[in-house]
Parts: C-alpha cells; structure tokens; sequence
C-alpha cells in the first residue's frame, strides 16, 4: 500500500492542498510536519490512475538522504497539460534548522521540479534555497502564464519565495529568464554544519523585502520601546539574509512565515502584472544544546511569540519567534504586511502599499484604523475590471484595491480575520465574490465559521 502495510498513514502526514487532476491521473502532495525530528517520512509525490484508483508513479525529492525526510509538497502544484508537464513547488528537508545528517544542497529539496505528467521522469528542477537551514520552503503555486520579449512569446511560470525573491522561468526547460548571481553566504557556526557557499538571486524583479536590519534601523511607538528593540538587534548575530542559526541567537529575516506564503500571488497574464501580498516581520532564532533549560514555551513557530521546537535525532532544540518589543510590536519599522505589484516583463515594481491596520494588534485597540500593515496569510484575486480583493490581514478587513495605483477602493469588517483566498463566480449575469472567515491559530486572534458573498456593481 502507499501508505505502508498496514494501509495507515503517519501521524505526522496530511494534506494541506487539494490534489490535480489531469491526463487522467490524480497527483497529491502531502504535509509533513519537518521541524521536530531528523527522520520525518518522507515528502513522496503520488500519481494515481484517476479511474481504477492504482499506483501510476511516485517522486522522492530527497533520493540519496537515507537520515532526512520531508522535502514534501503541501503547497498547491501546478500543470501545463498542453506540454504534459506538472510542477512540484518542493519544501524544506527536516529538520528545519540542523542539515548536518543531510549535507550538501539537497537537490530537489527548496525547488521547482517538473515531471512528466504521464510517467513522472524529471525532466528538469531550478532549486531556490541550497541546503536550507531557515525553513524557506517553497510557499506557493507556480503561477503558469506566457512570458512576452521582443515579439516572442515564451511558456514560462514564476514562483514566489519565502525569502521575498520572485523567480521567472522558462517552464519547458527551468532556465531563468533574468540573470542569477550568486549571493554569498556566510558559514555556519555548528559543528558539522556545511552551509552552501552561495545562494541564487534574480537580477530583475527587485527583492520584495529589504533583508537587512541593523540597530540603528529598530522601530518603536517611544522611545522606552525602541530603544529595547535596539538592544535586542545588538545582540543577534547578523549578516544579512542566510545568516545561519547557530548556539548565538541569530535574526531572521525574513522569518519562516516569509516573505510570500501559501497565499501566493494573481497575474494579469496580458500585462505581465503580478499582484502578491507579503510579510515583512523579523524573527530571531537559537540552536539550543539538549539539557539546557528552556527560555520559551514547547511549540511550533508562531507569530508574536518565542517556542521551543524540539528535534528528536539531533544534539539541538530550537527556539524562535518573531522579534517584537516588550509592547508586542516588531522591532523593524513598518509596514509589517504589504501588497506589492510587480511588472514581470520590466523586471519592476509598480507600486506598494500596507496591507493591514494595527488598530487591533498590539497591547492597545483604537476606534480608528492605523495603516501600517499587519503579518498576513491568505491570497487575494484580480478581476477583469481592474479590482483586486483580499483579506488575510490581523484587522478582519476584506478589501479591494485599484489594480493601477493600489488605492484602497472597498473595506467591509468580518466577524473574524479572513486567513483564506477568496473566489469569485457568476449568477444570473452578475459576479459575486465569496470569503471564508474563519481566523488562524498562528496569530492568536479568534476563530468562527463564516462564509461571506458580495456582489459586484452590474
């Protein structure tokens, strides 16, 4: 059986994404949870015939890591079925933070693969993040869209990373479509560790977080609380982005939160414009040795505050969270979410704007909304007539933008945040938008079960 002889699937082993359906096979990823041991399962790729419901074939992304696991999929795939191709945004090897029982770059971990739709042979793989030791999975979908230069028309997709990167591919082939460099890395301070020495990064588009956060740049609402983030910063081991965690406690940032998350991005594919919405939150992190009294909670990584992770298999524990102020606010300025609108064909930014009020964030409401963005998870969707809605904010907005300039054109306040993509179809010659509202765990914000539909304007 897939899932073993017993016919029972791990634990620690869910779906997160719904499957695709093409050619007649059905092809699922899976979620794995990767951060608490070396030997999770396995991130094994499934095509099963869509009719009788048999093996057609598997992927492993970590052939050759016999004391690793993950490199699973659990954010949506991709399929070209004109070329017969699907694509496979792979996540990180476990365990997160430690890659010493997994050396080198772990090819096909952190990448874009594709495989034949039919048979599953690799016909190529781009990978974004070598040998990751920050939890940069990849987050989203590939978004799929014909690519326009000098008359030409190329098949290409791009993929959106934790790390604030937006990669442009030729999809029948993975060759970027604008120059990689190769960014230095600074070496790993834990014994056995073997960072990679370099790191890929697009000419064009421009990074869509500015990764770099020093003391004098710490945030706050008085000068009491800035100056605590400023201490905090002087502490951290920092050299920028792909600073390794070590035993020193070390800033991230981005954070394992990203960046760009599973929310991913919309494209208005006869112009080139991708709409995406992202985190700007600094997080920091330790290798702890085990036997060390913990100075944070047991728990996954969270936004706003500091847990314990566990990593059976290995000499460490990690501690992590994002890197706020004794008020509970980040410690790098605002704006702390964004809507970022990127000409792909230019290789540009168009405009930017916060995404977020954090008139319910923090140690104090007001009765009035301050715009300086909020960490975000959930999508948003563009319309043919210029429109632009998401929600996926910590405010319980569901907005729409201006596609041209990111002018906030609607706002309607949900019971609960929105932490979900919306989607939108058409009744009786009308189109209608619909949201879920449901709340998320990670922002410690509250929950409900609500569906919401607008109609548009005739």
């Amino acid at each position: 059986a897939l899932y073993g002889a017993s016919g029972h699937a791990p634990g620690d082993v869910s779906n997160s994404s719904a499957p695709v359906v093409a050619g007649g096979v059905v092809i699922t990823g899976s979620t794995v949870i990767d951060f608490t041991r070396a030997h999770t399962p396995r991130g094994v790729v499934q095509a099963l015939d869509a009719h009788d419901g048999s093996a057609r074939w598997t992927f492993d992304p970590l052939v050759g890591h016999p004391d690793s696991g993950s490199a699973n999929v659990w954010a949506p795939l991709s399929v070209d079925t004109e070329h017969a191709l699907v694509f496979l945004p792979t996540s990180s090897p476990s365990p997160d933070y430690y890659g010493v029982e997994r050396p080198g770059d772990n090819r096909y971990a952190n990448s874009i693969v594709a495989l034949d739709l039919n048979t599953g042979e690799l016909r190529w793989h781009f990978q974004h993040v070598r040998h990751d030791l920050w939890d940069y999975d990849t987050p989203a979908q590939p978004i799929l869209f014909n690519w326009q230069r000098d008359g030409d028309s190329i098949p290409a997709l791009v993929q959106l990373t934790k790390q604030g990167l937006v990669f442009i591919l030729n999809r029948l082939t993975g060759e970027s479509l604008w120059e990689i460099t190769e960014q230095p890395i600074p070496p790993s301070q834990v014994p056995g560790e073997h960072a990679a020495l370099t790191q890929p990064k697009p000419i064009a588009p421009p990074p869509l977080l500015d990764s770099f956060l020093m003391p004098h740049d710490a945030w706050g609402l008085t000068p009491v609380d800035r100056a605590d983030c400023r201490r905090k910063l002087e502490n951290l081991h920092n050299l920028g982005l792909f600073t390794p965690i070590s035993e020193t406690p070390t800033l991230m940032y981005p954070g394992s939160l990203g960046g760009p998350n599973w929310g991913g991005g919309a494209l208005l594919d006869e112009r080139g414009l991708l709409l995406v919405n992202v985190n700007n939150v600094a997080f920091s992190g330790r290798l702890v040795p085990l036997g060390e009294q913990p100075a944070a909670g047991n728990g996954p990584p969270s936004a706003g505050k500091q847990f314990r992770v566990v990593m059976a298999g290995t000499p460490y524990a990690a501690e992590l969270g994002s890197l706020q102020s004794f008020l509970g606010l980040p410690c790098n300025p605002p704006p702390w979410g964004k809507l970022i609108a990127v000409d792909l064909y230019a290789g540009r930014i168009l405009w930017e704007t916060a995404l977020g009020s954090v008139h319910e964030m923090g140690p104090i409401t007001a009765p009035f909304h301050i715009e300086w963005g909020t960490p975000n998870l959930g999508g948003g969707i563009a319309t043919a007539g210029g429109l632009f809605f998401i929600a996926a904010t910590m405010d319980r907005q569901f907005r729409a933008f201006d596609v041209n300039t990111g002018a906030t054109l609607w706002r309607y306040t949900l019971p609960v945040d929105a932490t979900a993509t919306p989607m939108t179809y058409r009744y009786r010659g009308r189109q209608y938008v619909v949201i879920n509202a449901g709340g998320h765990h990670m922002f410690n914000r509250g929950s409900g079960d609500y569906l919401y539909a607008f109609g548009l304007p005739p």
